[in-house]
Protein backbone atom coordinates (compact mmCIF):
# COMPACT_ATOMS: atom_id res chain seq x y z
CA UNK A 1 0.00 0.00 0.00
CA UNK A 2 2.78 2.44 0.93
CA UNK A 3 4.69 1.56 -2.25
CA UNK A 4 1.56 2.26 -4.25
CA UNK A 5 1.04 5.73 -2.76
CA UNK A 6 4.76 6.43 -3.18
CA UNK A 7 4.49 5.52 -6.86
CA UNK A 8 1.52 7.84 -7.31
CA UNK A 9 3.36 10.68 -5.58
CA UNK A 10 6.42 10.18 -7.76
CA UNK A 11 4.28 10.44 -10.89
CA UNK A 12 2.56 13.57 -9.64
CA UNK A 13 5.88 15.15 -8.70
CA UNK A 14 7.19 14.37 -12.14
CA UNK A 15 4.18 16.10 -13.68
CA UNK A 16 4.57 19.10 -11.40
CA UNK A 17 8.27 19.35 -12.18
CA UNK A 18 7.59 19.26 -15.90
CA UNK A 19 4.87 21.88 -15.57
CA UNK A 20 7.04 24.06 -13.34
CA UNK A 21 9.86 24.05 -15.85
CA UNK A 22 7.41 25.04 -18.60
CA UNK A 23 5.97 27.91 -16.55
CA UNK A 24 9.13 29.19 -14.87
CA UNK A 25 9.78 31.72 -17.60
CA UNK A 26 6.23 33.15 -17.36
CA UNK A 27 6.42 33.89 -13.63
CA UNK A 28 3.39 31.70 -12.85
CA UNK A 29 2.90 30.59 -9.23
CA UNK A 30 2.45 26.86 -8.61
CA UNK A 31 0.26 26.42 -5.54
CA UNK A 32 -0.42 23.06 -3.95
CA UNK A 33 -3.94 22.96 -2.49
CA UNK A 34 -5.55 20.19 -0.47
CA UNK A 35 -9.25 19.44 -0.63
CA UNK A 36 -9.83 20.98 2.81
CA UNK A 37 -8.04 24.16 1.75
CA UNK A 38 -10.09 24.39 -1.44
CA UNK A 39 -13.32 24.04 0.56
CA UNK A 40 -12.20 26.69 3.06
CA UNK A 41 -11.27 29.14 0.29
CA UNK A 42 -14.56 28.49 -1.52
CA UNK A 43 -16.57 29.19 1.64
CA UNK A 44 -14.93 32.58 2.11
CA UNK A 45 -14.12 33.85 -1.38
CA UNK A 46 -16.38 32.22 -3.97
CA UNK A 47 -19.27 34.01 -5.63
CA UNK A 48 -21.66 31.30 -4.39
CA UNK A 49 -20.58 32.02 -0.81
CA UNK A 50 -21.17 35.74 -1.36
CA UNK A 51 -24.67 35.02 -2.71
CA UNK A 52 -25.47 32.88 0.34
CA UNK A 53 -24.19 35.60 2.68
CA UNK A 54 -26.19 38.35 0.98
CA UNK A 55 -29.30 36.17 1.07
CA UNK A 56 -28.81 35.73 4.82
CA UNK A 57 -28.30 39.46 5.30
CA UNK A 58 -31.49 40.20 3.41
CA UNK A 59 -33.42 37.75 5.61
CA UNK A 60 -31.79 39.21 8.72
CA UNK A 61 -32.85 42.77 7.90
CA UNK A 62 -36.34 41.62 6.98
CA UNK A 63 -36.60 40.01 10.40
CA UNK A 64 -35.17 43.11 12.08
CA UNK A 65 -37.76 45.22 10.23
CA UNK A 66 -40.53 42.92 11.45
CA UNK A 67 -39.29 43.14 15.03
CA UNK A 68 -39.06 46.92 14.81
CA UNK A 69 -42.65 47.03 13.58
CA UNK A 70 -43.78 45.52 16.88
CA UNK A 71 -42.26 48.36 18.89
CA UNK A 72 -43.66 51.87 19.46
CA UNK A 73 -42.90 54.31 16.66
CA UNK A 74 -42.35 58.03 17.28
CA UNK A 75 -42.89 60.38 14.33
CA UNK A 76 -42.40 64.12 14.08
CA UNK A 77 -44.09 65.97 11.21
CA UNK A 78 -43.74 69.69 10.45
CA UNK A 79 -44.49 72.22 7.77
CA UNK A 80 -42.30 75.31 8.23
CA UNK A 81 -43.58 77.33 6.50
CA UNK A 82 -46.41 77.14 3.97
CA UNK A 83 -47.16 80.33 2.07
CA UNK A 84 -50.36 80.74 0.04
CA UNK A 85 -51.47 83.69 -2.11
CA UNK A 86 -54.38 82.70 -4.34
CA UNK A 87 -58.10 82.97 -5.03
CA UNK A 88 -60.42 80.25 -3.80
CA UNK A 89 -64.15 79.66 -4.02
CA UNK A 90 -66.39 80.65 -1.13
CA UNK A 91 -70.08 79.81 -0.67
CA UNK A 92 -72.22 82.73 0.43
CA UNK A 93 -75.18 82.49 2.81
CA UNK A 94 -77.63 82.52 -0.11
CA UNK A 95 -75.98 79.51 -1.68
CA UNK A 96 -74.10 81.37 -4.36
CA UNK A 97 -70.35 81.19 -4.80
CA UNK A 98 -67.80 83.92 -5.03
CA UNK A 99 -64.02 84.03 -5.19
CA UNK A 100 -62.06 85.51 -2.35
CA UNK A 101 -58.43 86.46 -2.14
CA UNK A 102 -56.39 84.48 0.35
CA UNK A 103 -52.92 85.58 1.41
CA UNK A 104 -51.52 83.78 4.45
CA UNK A 105 -48.50 82.14 6.01
CA UNK A 106 -48.95 78.98 8.03
CA UNK A 107 -46.82 76.53 10.00
CA UNK A 108 -47.67 73.29 11.71
CA UNK A 109 -45.99 70.58 13.72
CA UNK A 110 -47.07 67.33 15.33
CA UNK A 111 -45.53 64.56 17.43
CA UNK A 112 -47.04 61.08 17.18
CA UNK A 113 -46.41 57.99 19.32
CA UNK A 114 -47.97 54.91 17.68
CA UNK A 115 -48.10 51.26 18.78
CA UNK A 116 -49.63 48.17 17.21
CA UNK A 117 -51.73 46.10 19.61
CA UNK A 118 -50.45 42.51 19.36
CA UNK A 119 -53.55 40.92 20.86
CA UNK A 120 -56.18 42.55 18.64
CA UNK A 121 -54.26 43.83 15.61
CA UNK A 122 -55.43 47.39 16.15
CA UNK A 123 -53.40 50.57 16.54
CA UNK A 124 -53.25 52.97 19.49
CA UNK A 125 -51.62 56.38 19.15
CA UNK A 126 -50.94 59.43 21.30
CA UNK A 127 -50.34 62.72 19.50
CA UNK A 128 -49.75 66.39 20.15
CA UNK A 129 -49.90 69.16 17.53
CA UNK A 130 -49.74 72.93 17.09
CA UNK A 131 -50.88 74.97 14.05
CA UNK A 132 -50.11 78.63 13.32
CA UNK A 133 -51.61 80.92 10.65
CA UNK A 134 -50.91 84.58 9.89
CA UNK A 135 -53.23 86.47 7.57
CA UNK A 136 -51.15 88.84 5.42
CA UNK A 137 -53.94 90.79 3.76
CA UNK A 138 -57.34 92.08 4.81
CA UNK A 139 -57.66 91.68 8.56
CA UNK A 140 -54.03 91.04 9.40
CA UNK A 141 -53.48 88.88 12.47
CA UNK A 142 -52.25 85.59 13.96
CA UNK A 143 -54.23 82.49 14.86
CA UNK A 144 -53.08 79.43 16.85
CA UNK A 145 -54.71 76.02 17.28
CA UNK A 146 -53.33 73.41 19.62
CA UNK A 147 -54.10 69.77 20.38
CA UNK A 148 -51.96 69.21 23.50
CA UNK A 149 -52.88 65.56 23.76
CA UNK A 150 -55.07 63.22 21.73
CA UNK A 151 -55.55 59.49 22.16
CA UNK A 152 -56.61 57.59 19.05
CA UNK A 153 -57.69 53.98 18.65
CA UNK A 154 -58.16 52.22 15.32
CA UNK A 155 -59.44 48.66 15.54
CA UNK A 156 -60.73 46.22 12.89
CA UNK A 157 -63.49 44.10 14.41
CA UNK A 158 -63.63 40.99 12.20
CA UNK A 159 -60.56 41.42 9.99
CA UNK A 160 -57.51 39.20 10.17
CA UNK A 161 -54.96 40.06 12.86
CA UNK A 162 -51.82 40.57 10.77
CA UNK A 163 -49.67 41.15 13.85
CA UNK A 164 -50.59 37.79 15.37
CA UNK A 165 -49.90 35.89 12.16
CA UNK A 166 -46.62 37.69 11.45
CA UNK A 167 -45.42 36.92 14.97
CA UNK A 168 -45.95 33.24 14.17
CA UNK A 169 -44.58 33.24 10.63
CA UNK A 170 -41.58 35.59 10.67
CA UNK A 171 -39.49 33.82 13.37
CA UNK A 172 -39.94 30.55 11.45
CA UNK A 173 -38.91 32.30 8.23
CA UNK A 174 -35.74 33.63 9.87
CA UNK A 175 -34.81 30.24 11.34
CA UNK A 176 -35.29 28.80 7.88
CA UNK A 177 -32.98 31.46 6.41
CA UNK A 178 -30.24 30.72 8.96
CA UNK A 179 -30.43 26.98 8.30
CA UNK A 180 -30.44 27.67 4.55
CA UNK A 181 -27.24 29.68 4.93
CA UNK A 182 -25.43 26.81 6.66
CA UNK A 183 -26.72 24.37 4.04
CA UNK A 184 -25.65 26.75 1.29
CA UNK A 185 -22.17 26.78 2.78
CA UNK A 186 -22.12 22.99 2.53
CA UNK A 187 -23.41 23.26 -1.05
CA UNK A 188 -20.46 25.56 -1.81
CA UNK A 189 -18.24 22.78 -0.51
CA UNK A 190 -19.97 20.32 -2.86
CA UNK A 191 -19.24 22.54 -5.86
CA UNK A 192 -15.63 22.95 -4.73
CA UNK A 193 -15.31 19.16 -4.41
CA UNK A 194 -16.67 18.67 -7.93
CA UNK A 195 -14.29 21.21 -9.50
CA UNK A 196 -11.38 19.97 -7.38
CA UNK A 197 -11.81 16.36 -8.46
CA UNK A 198 -12.31 17.38 -12.07
CA UNK A 199 -8.88 19.00 -11.98
CA UNK A 200 -7.43 16.12 -9.98
CA UNK A 201 -8.69 13.59 -12.54
CA UNK A 202 -7.30 15.70 -15.37
CA UNK A 203 -3.97 15.93 -13.56
CA UNK A 204 -3.89 12.18 -13.01
CA UNK A 205 -4.78 11.57 -16.63
CA UNK A 206 -2.03 13.94 -17.69
CA UNK A 207 0.48 12.21 -15.42
CA UNK A 208 -0.52 8.80 -16.79
CA UNK A 209 -0.36 10.14 -20.33
CA UNK A 210 3.14 11.51 -19.73
CA UNK A 211 4.26 8.16 -18.38
CA UNK A 212 2.58 6.35 -21.26
CA UNK A 213 4.32 8.59 -23.80
CA UNK A 214 7.68 8.01 -22.11
CA UNK A 215 7.15 4.24 -22.05
CA UNK A 216 5.84 4.22 -25.61
CA UNK A 217 8.93 6.07 -26.85
CA UNK A 218 11.22 3.59 -25.09
CA UNK A 219 9.24 0.64 -26.42
CA UNK A 220 9.32 2.04 -29.91
CA UNK A 221 13.12 2.35 -29.74
CA UNK A 222 13.38 -1.23 -28.47
CA UNK A 223 10.99 -2.43 -31.17
CA UNK A 224 13.07 -0.81 -33.91
CA UNK A 225 16.17 -2.50 -32.54
CA UNK A 226 14.40 -5.86 -32.35
CA UNK A 227 13.11 -5.45 -35.90
CA UNK A 228 16.63 -4.98 -37.18
CA UNK A 229 17.53 -8.26 -35.50
CA UNK A 230 14.40 -9.91 -36.95
CA UNK A 231 12.97 -10.77 -33.57
CA UNK A 232 9.57 -9.05 -34.12
CA UNK A 233 7.42 -8.46 -37.18
CA UNK A 234 6.70 -5.21 -38.98
CA UNK A 235 3.11 -5.45 -37.77
CA UNK A 236 4.25 -5.29 -34.13
CA UNK A 237 6.48 -2.31 -34.88
CA UNK A 238 3.59 -0.50 -36.55
CA UNK A 239 1.32 -1.32 -33.63
CA UNK A 240 3.86 0.09 -31.16
CA UNK A 241 4.30 3.21 -33.29
CA UNK A 242 0.53 3.61 -33.39
CA UNK A 243 0.47 3.32 -29.60
CA UNK A 244 3.07 6.08 -29.39
CA UNK A 245 1.04 8.38 -31.64
CA UNK A 246 -2.13 7.68 -29.69
CA UNK A 247 -0.32 8.36 -26.42
CA UNK A 248 0.91 11.73 -27.69
CA UNK A 249 -2.57 12.62 -28.92
CA UNK A 250 -4.09 11.64 -25.58
CA UNK A 251 -1.50 13.73 -23.72
CA UNK A 252 -2.39 16.79 -25.80
CA UNK A 253 -6.09 16.33 -25.02
CA UNK A 254 -5.45 15.93 -21.30
CA UNK A 255 -3.22 19.00 -21.23
CA UNK A 256 -6.06 21.01 -22.73
CA UNK A 257 -8.53 19.51 -20.25
CA UNK A 258 -6.22 20.41 -17.35
CA UNK A 259 -6.21 24.05 -18.45
CA UNK A 260 -10.02 24.12 -18.67
CA UNK A 261 -10.55 22.45 -15.29
CA UNK A 262 -7.91 24.62 -13.65
CA UNK A 263 -9.51 27.78 -15.02
CA UNK A 264 -12.91 26.70 -13.69
CA UNK A 265 -11.58 25.90 -10.19
CA UNK A 266 -9.39 28.99 -10.08
CA UNK A 267 -12.33 31.21 -11.02
CA UNK A 268 -14.58 29.57 -8.45
CA UNK A 269 -11.98 30.06 -5.71
CA UNK A 270 -11.35 33.65 -6.86
CA UNK A 271 -7.60 33.08 -7.27
CA UNK A 272 -5.25 35.09 -9.44
CA UNK A 273 -5.09 34.05 -13.08
CA UNK A 274 -1.34 33.43 -12.78
CA UNK A 275 -1.79 30.76 -10.08
CA UNK A 276 -1.27 27.19 -11.23
CA UNK A 277 -3.21 24.89 -8.90
CA UNK A 278 -1.72 21.54 -8.03
CA UNK A 279 -4.35 19.43 -6.19
CA UNK A 280 -3.47 16.63 -3.80
CA UNK A 281 -5.29 13.32 -3.61
CA UNK A 282 -7.34 13.27 -0.34
CA UNK A 283 -6.59 9.69 0.70
CA UNK A 284 -7.47 10.26 4.36
CA UNK A 285 -11.23 9.84 4.41
CA UNK A 286 -13.34 10.05 7.57
CA UNK A 287 -14.61 6.71 8.82
CA UNK A 288 -18.21 7.01 9.91
CA UNK A 289 -21.07 4.54 9.96
CA UNK A 290 -24.26 6.53 9.46
CA UNK A 291 -27.57 5.20 10.84
CA UNK A 292 -30.62 6.40 8.92
CA UNK A 293 -32.84 7.02 11.96
CA UNK A 294 -30.15 9.19 13.55
CA UNK A 295 -29.53 11.07 10.31
CA UNK A 296 -33.27 11.71 9.93
CA UNK A 297 -33.46 13.00 13.50
CA UNK A 298 -30.56 15.38 12.84
CA UNK A 299 -32.25 16.60 9.66
CA UNK A 300 -35.54 17.21 11.47
CA UNK A 301 -33.75 19.22 14.16
CA UNK A 302 -31.40 21.22 11.94
CA UNK A 303 -32.42 21.31 8.28
CA UNK A 304 -34.28 24.29 6.84
CA UNK A 305 -36.72 21.89 5.20
CA UNK A 306 -38.68 21.45 8.44
CA UNK A 307 -38.97 25.20 8.99
CA UNK A 308 -39.90 25.61 5.34
CA UNK A 309 -42.79 23.17 5.79
CA UNK A 310 -43.92 24.92 8.98
CA UNK A 311 -43.79 28.36 7.32
CA UNK A 312 -45.77 27.26 4.29
CA UNK A 313 -48.41 25.67 6.51
CA UNK A 314 -48.76 28.89 8.48
CA UNK A 315 -48.93 30.99 5.31
CA UNK A 316 -51.70 28.76 3.93
CA UNK A 317 -53.62 29.08 7.21
CA UNK A 318 -53.14 32.85 7.12
CA UNK A 319 -54.61 33.08 3.62
CA UNK A 320 -57.71 31.23 4.80
CA UNK A 321 -58.06 33.54 7.83
CA UNK A 322 -57.60 36.63 5.62
CA UNK A 323 -60.26 35.42 3.18
CA UNK A 324 -62.73 34.78 6.01
CA UNK A 325 -61.99 38.15 7.58
CA UNK A 326 -62.66 39.93 4.28
CA UNK A 327 -66.24 38.58 4.16
CA UNK A 328 -67.38 41.49 6.31
CA UNK A 329 -65.44 44.54 7.37
CA UNK A 330 -66.25 46.51 10.51
CA UNK A 331 -63.78 48.97 11.99
CA UNK A 332 -63.81 51.18 15.07
CA UNK A 333 -62.19 54.60 15.20
CA UNK A 334 -62.15 56.61 18.42
CA UNK A 335 -60.27 59.74 19.40
CA UNK A 336 -60.38 61.67 22.67
CA UNK A 337 -58.36 64.68 23.75
CA UNK A 338 -58.31 68.43 24.09
CA UNK A 339 -57.96 71.35 21.71
CA UNK A 340 -57.66 75.10 21.97
CA UNK A 341 -57.50 78.17 19.74
CA UNK A 342 -56.40 81.74 20.22
CA UNK A 343 -54.75 84.79 18.71
CA UNK A 344 -51.54 84.16 20.60
CA UNK A 345 -49.55 81.11 21.70
CA UNK A 346 -50.80 81.09 25.30
CA UNK A 347 -54.37 81.52 24.21
CA UNK A 348 -54.17 78.29 22.21
CA UNK A 349 -53.61 76.35 25.47
CA UNK A 350 -55.85 78.25 27.87
CA UNK A 351 -58.69 77.45 27.95
CA UNK A 352 -58.84 73.93 26.41
CA UNK A 353 -61.94 72.30 24.98
CA UNK A 354 -62.89 68.65 24.63
CA UNK A 355 -62.09 67.02 21.30
CA UNK A 356 -63.81 63.66 20.91
CA UNK A 357 -64.57 61.55 17.86
CA UNK A 358 -66.10 58.08 17.82
CA UNK A 359 -66.76 56.39 14.52
CA UNK A 360 -67.79 52.85 13.62
CA UNK A 361 -67.63 51.99 9.97
CA UNK A 362 -68.82 48.81 8.35
CA UNK A 363 -68.91 47.16 4.97
CA UNK A 364 -71.20 44.12 4.81
CA UNK A 365 -72.01 42.60 1.41
CA UNK A 366 -75.71 42.11 0.78
CA UNK A 367 -75.43 40.51 -2.65
CA UNK A 368 -72.03 39.58 -4.10
CA UNK A 369 -73.09 36.36 -5.89
CA UNK A 370 -70.82 34.24 -3.69
CA UNK A 371 -67.62 36.12 -4.57
CA UNK A 372 -66.26 36.38 -1.02
CA UNK A 373 -67.37 32.89 -0.12
CA UNK A 374 -65.62 31.68 -3.26
CA UNK A 375 -62.41 33.35 -2.14
CA UNK A 376 -62.64 31.48 1.15
CA UNK A 377 -63.11 28.18 -0.69
CA UNK A 378 -60.16 28.95 -2.97
CA UNK A 379 -57.95 29.69 0.06
CA UNK A 380 -59.10 26.48 1.76
CA UNK A 381 -58.46 24.46 -1.40
CA UNK A 382 -55.00 26.00 -1.71
CA UNK A 383 -54.32 25.09 1.91
CA UNK A 384 -55.23 21.48 1.27
CA UNK A 385 -53.07 21.53 -1.86
CA UNK A 386 -50.15 22.84 0.17
CA UNK A 387 -50.68 20.13 2.78
CA UNK A 388 -50.72 17.43 0.12
CA UNK A 389 -47.54 18.77 -1.45
CA UNK A 390 -45.86 18.93 1.94
CA UNK A 391 -46.72 15.31 2.67
CA UNK A 392 -45.20 14.35 -0.66
CA UNK A 393 -42.10 16.45 -0.03
CA UNK A 394 -41.66 14.91 3.42
CA UNK A 395 -41.81 11.43 1.93
CA UNK A 396 -39.37 12.36 -0.85
CA UNK A 397 -36.99 13.98 1.65
CA UNK A 398 -36.94 10.87 3.82
CA UNK A 399 -36.51 8.65 0.76
CA UNK A 400 -33.62 10.72 -0.63
CA UNK A 401 -31.92 10.79 2.75
CA UNK A 402 -32.29 7.03 3.12
CA UNK A 403 -30.77 6.42 -0.32
CA UNK A 404 -27.93 8.82 0.44
CA UNK A 405 -27.15 7.10 3.74
CA UNK A 406 -27.07 3.71 2.04
CA UNK A 407 -24.83 4.99 -0.75
CA UNK A 408 -22.43 6.60 1.70
CA UNK A 409 -22.16 3.49 3.86
CA UNK A 410 -21.59 1.38 0.77
CA UNK A 411 -19.12 3.84 -0.73
CA UNK A 412 -16.39 3.10 1.82
CA UNK A 413 -16.24 -0.51 0.64
CA UNK A 414 -16.41 0.56 -3.00
CA UNK A 415 -13.50 2.91 -2.40
CA UNK A 416 -11.38 0.15 -0.85
CA UNK A 417 -12.12 -2.15 -3.81
CA UNK A 418 -11.25 0.54 -6.34
CA UNK A 419 -7.98 1.29 -4.53
CA UNK A 420 -6.95 -2.35 -4.59
CA UNK A 421 -7.92 -2.67 -8.26
CA UNK A 422 -5.80 0.36 -9.09
CA UNK A 423 -2.81 -1.14 -7.28
CA UNK A 424 -3.19 -4.41 -9.18
CA UNK A 425 -3.63 -2.71 -12.56
CA UNK A 426 -0.53 -0.56 -11.98
CA UNK A 427 1.62 -3.56 -11.01
CA UNK A 428 0.29 -5.52 -13.97
CA UNK A 429 1.21 -2.73 -16.37
CA UNK A 430 4.72 -2.39 -14.92
CA UNK A 431 5.15 -6.13 -15.19
CA UNK A 432 3.84 -6.11 -18.79
CA UNK A 433 6.37 -3.48 -19.79
CA UNK A 434 9.23 -5.58 -18.39
CA UNK A 435 7.82 -8.74 -20.00
CA UNK A 436 7.51 -7.02 -23.38
CA UNK A 437 11.13 -5.91 -23.14
CA UNK A 438 12.23 -9.52 -23.12
CA UNK A 439 9.76 -10.42 -25.89
CA UNK A 440 7.39 -12.69 -24.02
CA UNK A 441 4.15 -10.79 -24.77
CA UNK A 442 2.83 -8.96 -27.82
CA UNK A 443 2.16 -5.26 -28.27
CA UNK A 444 -1.59 -5.92 -28.07
CA UNK A 445 -1.19 -7.45 -24.61
CA UNK A 446 0.86 -4.47 -23.53
CA UNK A 447 -1.74 -2.08 -24.88
CA UNK A 448 -4.47 -3.94 -22.99
CA UNK A 449 -2.59 -3.65 -19.68
CA UNK A 450 -2.08 0.06 -20.25
CA UNK A 451 -5.79 0.60 -20.89
CA UNK A 452 -6.67 -1.39 -17.76
CA UNK A 453 -4.24 0.70 -15.69
CA UNK A 454 -5.67 3.99 -16.87
CA UNK A 455 -9.25 2.80 -16.36
CA UNK A 456 -8.49 1.57 -12.85
CA UNK A 457 -6.91 4.92 -11.94
CA UNK A 458 -9.96 6.83 -13.18
CA UNK A 459 -12.25 4.40 -11.34
CA UNK A 460 -10.40 4.99 -8.08
CA UNK A 461 -10.61 8.76 -8.41
CA UNK A 462 -14.28 8.48 -9.33
CA UNK A 463 -15.03 6.42 -6.22
CA UNK A 464 -12.99 8.83 -4.10
CA UNK A 465 -14.99 11.74 -5.51
CA UNK A 466 -18.28 9.93 -4.80
CA UNK A 467 -17.25 9.33 -1.21
CA UNK A 468 -16.50 12.98 -0.52
CA UNK A 469 -19.57 14.14 -2.42
CA UNK A 470 -21.89 11.82 -0.49
CA UNK A 471 -20.25 12.87 2.78
CA UNK A 472 -20.85 16.57 2.20
CA UNK A 473 -24.35 15.90 0.88
CA UNK A 474 -25.11 14.25 4.22
CA UNK A 475 -23.65 17.25 6.03
CA UNK A 476 -25.79 19.58 3.93
CA UNK A 477 -29.03 17.68 4.62
CA UNK A 478 -28.49 16.98 8.32
CA UNK A 479 -26.23 19.92 9.28
CA UNK A 480 -24.32 17.35 11.31
CA UNK A 481 -20.60 16.54 11.21
CA UNK A 482 -20.42 12.75 11.37
CA UNK A 483 -16.62 12.79 11.69
CA UNK A 484 -16.72 14.74 14.98
CA UNK A 485 -20.29 13.73 15.89
CA UNK A 486 -21.31 17.34 16.46
CA UNK A 487 -23.76 19.82 14.87
CA UNK A 488 -22.63 22.21 12.17
CA UNK A 489 -23.24 25.69 13.50
CA UNK A 490 -22.36 29.21 12.46
CA UNK A 491 -22.02 32.40 14.48
CA UNK A 492 -24.66 34.32 12.55
CA UNK A 493 -23.89 37.67 14.19
CA UNK A 494 -20.21 37.29 13.34
CA UNK A 495 -21.01 36.19 9.81
CA UNK A 496 -23.32 39.18 9.25
CA UNK A 497 -20.57 41.57 10.35
CA UNK A 498 -18.04 40.16 7.91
Amino acid sequence: MNDYFLDMKIRLLYTVFTLFCALASTGAEVRRITLDEAILIARTRSVDAAVALNTLRSAYWEYRTFRAGLLPEVTFKATVPSYSKQYSSYQNSDGSYSFVHNDNLSMSGSLLLEQRIWLTGGTIAVSSSLDFMRQLSGTVGNRYMSVPVALRLTQPIFGVNDVKWNRRIEPVRYREAKANFISASEDVALTAIQYYFNLLSSRQNEASALQNVSNAEKLYEVALAKRKMGRISDNDVLQIELNLLNSRSTLTSYESQVKSDMFRLRTFLDLDTTVVIEPEIPHDTPHAKVIFDEALAYAVDNNAFVDNIRRRQLEADYQVAAAKGAQRQISLFAQVGYTGTGRNFHGAYDPLNDNQVVEIGMSIPILDWGKRRGRVKVAESNRELVRSRLRKERAEFSENLYILVERFNNQQEQLAIALRADEIATKRYDSSVETFMIGKISALDLNDSQTSKDSARLKYLSELFSFWYYYYQLRSLTLWDFATNSPINADIEKVLNM
